[in-house]
Formats: structure tokens, sequence, C-alpha cells
């Protein structure tokens, strides 16, 4: 390297926060010939293993479809599960290669744990479980109320937020998991269990009577979750951002796991750049041509993953909401393929 690219190079490390290193992150994969990929110790429809250690969810099929597209295998995948203290700490240290455990975005994550969020994979926001026979139907009923928590998420700053803003008096009982966290409130330790909405719901299927206990109608904050990497590495950030929207895009452009092959006969423009047939925009990512081609078939688009995994198709049955396309009345939003 010559001198005055060296003294840049290091000028500019300079500026960087602790820790940053230019990783090779697509290179280090390939390498070791496995995806390593955090997500929870168990939320139904977002990743859960079953008894035979199979994982399912949404965010699981996006660490397939990343390990489809970089390493031709969606099965070369090691499932780190991780709490909600340690999922930082984990990627920080390199034990694992992306986070795709539903984590929000927020500006103090961005700038201050040496991470860059990819895209959005589910908008979501903080919402109540409570028992029927409490005879509430609105959290502006829960002034007094015991809230069950889990610690190191966003839950619990939304929730002195909420409870300051409508002048109610509240008590936390806070947990390190969320199973215990669950527990808790099946005890009877408090009033309300709270989380992000889709967790909530997740939750109550594994409660002995989920059909004794609602969801308030009250959505309390913004929670846009999305996968996680290091600083450092823009190909990396690039890959797992684009695996996404590659996702988004075919759902919009009618590209299905049953009609991926006919579907790569289009004449469409649009089509033939999403399916590799024209130009060489999977090679700009690192990747092959048929990169967006094997995230198809490997887990759909992503309305099929959507719905397959906490949609109409699963029993947590949760509508669409603002994760319908833009197109349909919802915020998924992918930019194009060209």
């Amino acid at each position: 390297m010559k001198r005055a690219s060296l003294v840049l190079t290091l000028a500019v490390a300079a500026t960087l926060p602790a820790g940053t290193v230019f990783a090779q992150t697509l290179k280090t994969v390939k390498d070791r010939g496995t995806l390593s990929c955090g997500v929870t110790h168990g939320l139904p429809g977002f990743s859960a293993p079953d008894d035979k250690g199979n994982w399912t969810g949404l965010d699981v099929d996006l660490c397939r479809a990343i390990a489809a597209v970089v390493l031709n295998d969606p099965t070369k995948i090691k499932f780190v599960p991780l709490s909600a203290k340690d999922r930082f700490t984990a990627l920080q240290s390199g034990e694992i290669d992306v986070l795709s455990r539903n984590t929000t975005w927020t500006l103090s994550r961005d700038t201050q744990l040496g991470l860059n969020f990819g895209a959005v994979n589910y908008y979501d926001g903080q919402g109540f479980m409570v028992r029927k026979s409490l005879n509430i139907d609105s959290a502006l009923k829960l002034d007094s109320a015991s809230a069950c928590v889990q610690t190191g998420t966003t839950n619990e700053q939304n929730l002195a937020d909420y409870f300051k803003a409508n002048k109610m008096k509240y008590e936390v009982i806070a947990f390190a998991t969320a199973d215990e966290t669950l527990k808790a409130y099946e005890a009877g330790r408090c009033d309300t269990f709270t989380s992000d909405v889709s967790q909530v719901y997740a939750e109550r299927l594994k409660l002995a009577k989920p059909e004794d206990h609602i969801v308030l109608p009250e959505v309390i904050s913004k929670e846009p979750l999305a996968t996680v990497v290091r600083h450092g590495d823009d190909q990396w950030l690039d890959i797992i951002k684009w695996t996404h929207y590659a996702m988004v895009n075919a759902e919009e452009l009618g590209v299905t796991q049953k009609n991926v092959d006919e579907m790569m006969k289009s004449d469409k423009p649009e089509v033939k750049r999403l399916l590799g047939t024209d130009g060489n925009l999977g090679e700009q990512l690192g990747l092959t041509k048929d990169w967006a081609v094997r995230i198809v078939k490997t887990v759909g688009n992503y309305g099929e993953s959507f719905d397959r995994n906490v949609g109409a198709g699963s029993k947590l049955n949760i509508a669409r909401g603002l994760n319908r396309l833009w197109n349909q009345g919802g915020i998924q939003y992918a930019p194009p393929i060209r």
C-alpha cells in the first residue's frame, strides 16, 4: 500500500467507533462454509426450534435466504439462540455473522454499538395482554397496574413513556428472559404482559389457556424490527439488505416458489433484472446472477414467508397490517433492482 493511501486509511479508521474493523465477512463465511445467525431462544412465528431441532420462522427464513445466496445451500447455518441482553455482544464479538432476532432499530443502537441495521423485515409496535377476567378493553384502563416486562428491550422505556404521558401509575416487574416474563404473568404476578405485539401473540400461544387472554387494541410505540451486522463491512451489509429487498420485490412482481422457474422466461424488464436473466446486478453484490432465484426457491417471496410463519397460514394469524406492500396499503417498500 502506498504511504498516502495508508495514511488516509488510518485517518478514516481513527474516526470510527472503538472495535470497528474492516471486515471481510463474505469471505469468512464462505471459507467457514457455514453462516452463523443469531436468533431468539424460541419465539413462535419468528424463530423457534421444534422437538427435532428444526428451526422455522420469519427471521429464520431470512437466515436461510442469506445462506442460499452466499453458500448456495440454505441448510448451511448455525443458529445461535440469544437473549435480548446478550444479542449485541454476540454480534460485536464475532460469534455471529448476522443478528436476525426481532430487534428494534433505534438511533442509540445504530450509533453507539458499532453496528449497522439492515432492512426492516417486520414493522411492529408494543402492546399489552391481559386476562379476560379483568374486564379491561383498553390500555388506558391499566392505571395502577403491574406489568411484566423483559429487561434489555425497548419495552421498558416505552412502558414508562406511555404511562407518564397518560398520567397513570404502574409497577414494573422485570425479568431477564421472555420465558421468565411469561411464566410470571401466567402465575398472576402481574396484571399485564407487555412486549411487541407480534411477540405478545406468539407468547399467548404458550399459555395453558390462550383463549382466557386478550391483546388490547392500543399500539404504543414504533418497533421496526430489522437485521443487524457489524460496522466496517459495507458489502456484507448490502447483501443482508438486498436479500430482504429481493423477497419484497419478488412479491410485488408476482414471483413465487411455485412459478419462479417459469418466470425466468418472462420478458418483463423488472423480472429479468430480479432473476438475473438480464444484467449482472448479482455480481455487483459479490454474488452470482441467479442470487434472487435461490432466495425465492428457498423461502419464497416476502408474502409467502409472512403468511406461512405469522400470517393467515400460521397459528398466530396476525393481519399483514403495516407489513402489506406499499401498493396494497402497507409500508413494506423495497428499492428497485436496477
